[in-house]
């Protein structure tokens, strides 16, 4: 038999572990560790938790584009219309939501302050 995985956990570079943490609460996540070096008062690196979806964040060490790193984030929501809301509520900007055939619940589309782009999905 082969390498068997038994999870899978997106680690994202940001520009501010702290202003990602802030974001990705109004999407649920909680934080569950972070790392803050010695003598300093900001988080480097972050491990967010919102039921069975993990991240992990660090502190870039420079400049990077979060759209040339060609990967899309899905996260599934239980009521897309009323999640759509609730971020416009909260002062983002989810695109509009579509139908595809693969997404019959619907999906929209969110950037976080990185340019991450995050798929806001209900199946």
């Amino acid at each position: 038999m082969g390498a068997q995985t038994r999870s899978l956990v997106a680690f994202a570079h940001v520009a501010s572990v702290q202003r990602s943490i802030e974001f990705y609460a109004d999407l649920g996540f909680k934080v569950t560790n972070t790392v803050v070096p010695e003598g300093q008062a900001a988080p480097v690196w972050a491990w967010l938790e919102s039921e069975k979806a993990n991240l992990m964040i660090g502190l870039a060490d420079g400049p990077f584009e979060a759209s040339r790193q060609a990967v899309l984030f899905y996260l599934y929501f239980d009521n897309i219309k009323q999640t759509h809301a609730a971020l416009s509520e909260s002062g983002h900007s989810p695109g509009e939501i579509r139908y595809p055939f693969y997404m019959p619940g619907g999906e929209c589309r969110l950037e976080d302050p990185d340019g991450y782009v995050l798929m806001l999905a209900q199946i």
